[in-house]
């Protein structure tokens, strides 16, 4: 008996690293196709912006409005650099100059009460709405019933996005009349130097995570989110910095409640429904228009978002499951939900089997050492050279970070990714994945320092 159980142990073993490994080749034949298409879309993308007059575009007066939406929830850290805890509203009235005025508004869609309503006496286009707390979700449509803007700007309380942005942001909706939404480059504002909310010298961080994040975000939108763009197939604008057709969200319902991935659930949602229903559907990802976000730096933070982040990704895919390999939604359907379905939201489950099978693999010598060193070398040496072709691509087309020591540091976090880091976003995805089978819907605590005037390295 016991030599038949050791029989299919191993047998067990060797097809299942037999599997994982068709499986890294299938992943990384793939992720070949999306670096040439980034290679050609950027190429692109820079011979269409050398030459344009954009400001000309944006002073017509056939050019969209725009409402800027940013929900925040006891962000007096990043609001405004003051004072102590939930007190974000004090601190706007205090700093903005904010008077009440009459809440008498539309409610396209239902939300939790509206309070109080403040408008500016210094910018009067700043409007702030105090409501009884309902969740991200709900404030951004709330949000959504006050503005007036042709198109909506969705955006983090702790982003702080670049002088030109909203300017290059607009860009696709200029050009084409099937844009419904745009999204642009999130970059990771640790390390940099920050005065007046605005982000006056980039420097890449030398805190080892919110380093590695600097390369992790590069790569998962000038190669990722790039990419897909020449394939017709982004399904995903990051909640940091996202810009709409207000008409067509409000059409679609707003923002979904019982979901912690609000803002691919939309992206889905009006991307589903323009095959459904007719009218615009093209997800656009601009890569120069930049946001600049504050990145956790302690694991235990780092941990819970990456955890959300995957129950969101679950959750999503589960809710527009009727998509996945049906013709009638044409490339989202047969080519973007399957791989965002097998290859985002399985990877980390089959890194963990990988990982598991090779120790017991090795353990129980089924696996020979040779093979299991040379597998982790290659697989180690195409992720490296991957993040390497982005750093390439950042260097040759936007260049923020110029100094030796950034570019440096670069190549030392894109060395050190592997090295552990890569495992530990394997363990808390995977625990996200389970929490979210298991009906977990809770947001978790994101711990913000605030954007402190700090000195930039020379």
């Amino acid at each position: 008996m016991r030599e038949i159980i050791a029989a299919f142990v191993t047998q067990f073993l060797v097809k299942g690293q037999f599997a994982v490994l068709l499986y890294f080749l299938a992943v990384n034949g793939w992720y070949l196709v999306l670096l040439v298409s980034s290679l050609l879309e950027l190429r692109r993308h820079m011979l269409l912006i050398a030459d344009e007059s954009r400001h000309l575009l944006l002073s017509s007066t056939l050019s969209p409005t725009i409402s800027i939406l940013a929900p925040a929830y006891n962000e007096e850290a990043t609001i405004e650099t003051d004072g102590s805890k939930d007190r974000t509203v004090q601190v706007l009235i205090e700093k903005f100059d904010l008077v009440p005025v009459k809440t008498i508004y539309e409610r396209n869609i239902q939300t939790k009460l509206v309070r109080s309503l403040y408008r500016s006496s210094t910018y009067p286009g700043l409007v702030v709405v105090d409501k009884e707390n309902g969740g991200k979700a709900d404030a951004l449509n709330v949000g959504l019933s006050f503005a007036r803007g042709e198109l909506v700007c969705a955006m983090d309380a702790d982003t702080l996005i670049e002088a030109d942005g909203l300017q290059r942001m607009v860009r696709p909706f200029l050009y084409s009349t099937d844009v419904v939404a745009t999204g642009g480059t999130i970059r990771v504002v640790n390390g940099s130097l920050v005065k007046h909310g605005r982000v006056q010298k980039t420097a890449v961080p030398s805190h080892l995570l919110a380093g590695i994040q600097v390369v992790e975000y590069l790569r998962a939108f000038l190669f990722g989110r790039l990419g897909w763009n020449r394939l017709g197939g982004n399904i995903i604008i990051s909640g940091a910095f996202g810009l709409f057709q207000r008409e067509a969200v409000l059409q679609a319902g707003g923002y979904l409640h019982d979901t912690v991935g609000e803002d691919m659930e939309l992206v889905v949602r009006l991307k589903r429904l323009s095959y459904e229903r007719g009218g615009p559907g093209k997800i656009a990802f601009v890569p120069d228009p930049v946001a600049w976000t504050e990145v956790p730096e302690t694991t235990k933070v780092l941990g819970r978002q990456r955890d959300r982040w995957h129950r969101g990704l679950a959750d999503v895919l589960w809710r527009h499951r009727r998509m996945l390999f049906n013709p009638r939604y044409g490339v989202t359907g047969l080519f973007v939900y399957p791989y965002y379905a097998f290859v985002e939201l399985l990877a980390p489950v089959i890194e963990a089997v990988g990982l598991v099978s090779l120790v017991l693999g090795l353990a129980l010598g089924v696996v020979d050492w040779n093979f299991a060193g040379l597998f982790y070398l290659t697989a180690y040496g195409l992720g490296t050279a991957l993040t390497a072709f982005t750093l390439i691509l950042e260097d040759l087309s936007f260049h923020r970070y110029n100094t030796f020591r950034d570019r440096a540091l670069l190549f030392w976090w894109a060395l050190l990714e592997n090295m552990g880091y890569r495992q530990l976003t394997v363990y808390w995805r995977v625990r996200g994945l389970w929490r979210f089978l298991r009906g977990r819907k809770e947001w978790g605590t994101m711990e913000r320092k605030g954007f402190r005037p700090v000195t930039a390295p020379s």
